[in-house]
């Protein structure tokens, strides 16, 4: 892409943004919850509640200690503390050793929050309300099959997948954002839980600052007008079909289809028969109230529901130009085709 391409598709951006920042104003009503701004999600607190824990609801101390126990990405405490286990003196780790490239983000790196997630008032051990036990009603043979990889290893050195560039996973291709940033069923994760809302009469946006996604939302007067202007069932998009209203104080997003391959990933899978929807409302001049529920009848024995907060943040939205800058994918690539043209001609 030329330089003056470039500068042509930044301008409209910027204006298209402008614009948006503009007109917020005009969606907001009696009945419509200012949801504009800058927010954060970043908390502790994972979508399922951890094993040990029964309570959804825990004291101030009670959440301290939680957090001073728990991994941050899969890394123990222990071995965060102790710091990468490399010796560049004494080349490759081992195949499957836990060396830099599982521990390559320490606390310098990671924002992941610094206590369990606040909402409304509450310290929560789980996203997850229903069911009351905080975690994933699976069906145990479920109905259809999403092709979810096992990515869980996919850190340590020698384990992951580099076969082709569709063997490495979405997320790490930097195609849409880690860990359901920008969902449907959005989450905060390592770091750079950032949202920016904007709201306009016809459309509501969510830009994403993890990893550069941006949901934007029509939004009609009644849910049956919303569900007739959905897009073909063709158009398997990043973050699927999303359509909006309002209901009262509370913006209602309705989501299906998502590209199968996002959902063969994802945190909170659906079906192409199954629907995602959201539900955004003011709690209080700094909070924003998020609650998510998830219908699949394919995948889950019942409808689960999800309930975390937003409060301001105080900062901006940063460019995370992570697909412009991944550089990651062609060295691993070339690696294996390196490491596979060595054995070759030792087997000669």
């Amino acid at each position: 892409m030329s330089h003056l391409n470039r500068l042509t598709i930044s301008s409209a951006i910027l204006g298209l943004s402008m614009f948006c920042v503009a007109t917020s104003a005009l969606a907001q009503t009696s009945d419509r919850p200012d949801l504009s701004g800058i927010w954060t999600n970043a908390s502790r607190t994972s979508l399922t509640r951890p094993r040990g824990i029964e309570p959804l609801v825990v004291s101030p101390d009670q959440a301290d200690q939680i957090v001073a126990n728990m991994a941050i990405a899969g890394i123990s405490v222990e071995n965060i503390q102790a710091g990468p286990a490399i010796d560049p003196a004494t080349g490759a780790p081992p195949a499957g050793g836990q060396d830099f490239g599982l521990r390559g983000y320490n606390l310098f790196w990671t924002d992941p929050g610094s206590s369990l997630a606040l909402v409304k008032g509450e310290f929560r051990t789980s996203y997850i309300v229903n069911p009351e036990n905080g975690q994933i009603p699976l069906l145990a043979s479920p109905k259809v099959n999403l092709n979810r990889p096992e990515f869980g290893a996919r850190y340590l050195t020698g384990v992951g997948d580099a076969s082709g560039p569709e063997a490495i996973p979405i997320a790490e291709r930097c195609l849409i954002g880690f860990g359901n940033t920008a969902g449907p069923g959005m989450m905060g994760t390592l770091y750079n839980s950032s949202y920016q809302f904007v709201q306009t009469d016809d459309y509501v946006l969510i830009n994403v600052e993890m990893v550069h996604d941006s949901r934007i939302i029509p939004v009609f007067d009644t849910p049956e007008e919303a569900r007739a202007n959905r897009r073909p069932a063709v158009l398997n998009q990043w973050l699927g079909d999303s359509v909006g209203w309002y209901e009262d104080d509370t913006l209602v997003i309705e989501t299906t289809n998502i590209n199968p391959l996002q959902m063969g990933q994802s945190s909170v899978p659906i079906s192409p028969q199954g629907k995602i929807t959201e539900r955004f409302s003011r709690y209080a001049d700094n909070e924003i109230l998020y609650r998510f529920t998830v219908d699949d009848a394919n995948l889950y024995s019942q409808a689960w529901t999800a309930e975390l907060s937003y409060y301001p943040l105080e900062g901006r939205i940063y460019e995370y130009a992570c697909h412009e800058g991944n550089y990651a994918m062609p060295g691993i690539l070339a690696g294996a085709r390196r490491q596979e043209a060595e054995d070759a001609a030792g087997r000669q």
